[in-house]
């Protein structure tokens, strides 16, 4: 990881040029708003704080961010880099499994939209719904309040799979996802789901095969100050700034 935040390489935007660059002649270059909006998901700064010695000013990086998110660029840039880090791996495009599980995350003040009280964790804000595969890379995110459950969100998460993965056969989870999530999967897609859960009496993290992946992936959010909380007032940015994160950490890694 690194340990401060670097602007895009001429590598890094080579691979992601061709998706945002649709030839229009503008005052400000794409490179430098998606730089700017990566700066906000490393540092965590609110929009209106965008230094504007180093980036224009925050009401035009902010149209792009919306833009990007409204037209699902976000969800696609994601999606052709995962499929490149596959490709450098030497792994087939799509995999055949994947790993499932959520993040309880409490929000800021301000935030109104699809909020709750996570009674397990005693969270109160939004669940954070992840799909990855065996190598921690994302297939699909999903964020909804906290207090709705694992097995009714994972439903509405491997709906954004359909399609998108067609080699898969089976999905890890752990105890959350029995019942209406097991059904769902197995009786719609016709795919196996394995459930995994540490015992009981341990405590801490406990490696678990076929679940570590998952855990690895939140793991690497914990990098970006804006996840810290949930402090996107809608669930929609909210899923953009996931998409954004892991966005930056496959183009570190496929440009190394």
């Amino acid at each position: 990881m690194q340990s401060q935040f670097e602007e895009l390489t001429d590598s890094q935007w080579e691979i992601i040029e061709n998706i945002l660059d649709d030839q229009r002649e503008r005052e400000h270059s794409l490179r430098t708003m998606m730089n700017a909006i990566l700066w906000v998901n490393r540092t965590g700064v609110q929009w209106r704080e965008l230094d504007k010695t180093l980036y224009p000013c925050w009401q035009s990086v902010y149209y792009y961010f919306r833009k990007w998110t409204q037209t699902g660029v976000w969800e696609h840039l994601n999606d052709t880099l995962v499929i490149k880090e596959r490709k450098r791996q030497e792994r087939e495009e799509t995999p055949s499994m994947v790993i499932v599980d959520s993040q309880s995350v409490k929000t800021v003040a301000f935030v109104s939209e699809a909020i709750g009280i996570d009674g397990g964790k005693k969270v109160n804000g939004r669940k954070r719904h992840i799909a990855v595969d065996t190598l921690g890379l994302p297939w699909a995110v999903h964020v909804t309040a906290a207090n709705v459950s694992d097995t009714a969100a994972g439903c509405e998460l491997v709906d954004h799979l359909h399609g998108k993965v067609p080699r898969l056969e089976k999905i890890a989870a752990d105890n959350g996802y029995r019942t209406t999530f097991t059904d769902h999967v197995e009786g719609k897609y016709e795919w196996e789901v394995e459930i995994k859960q540490k015992p009981e009496s341990a405590k801490g993290f406990v490696p678990e095969k076929n679940r570590w992946p998952v855990e690895r992936s939140f793991g690497w959010l914990n990098f970006r100050r804006r996840l810290a909380k949930e402090y996107e007032k809608t669930v929609e940015s909210a899923e953009a700034m996931l998409h954004i994160a892991f966005i930056s950490f496959l183009l570190n890694r496929i440009s190394t």
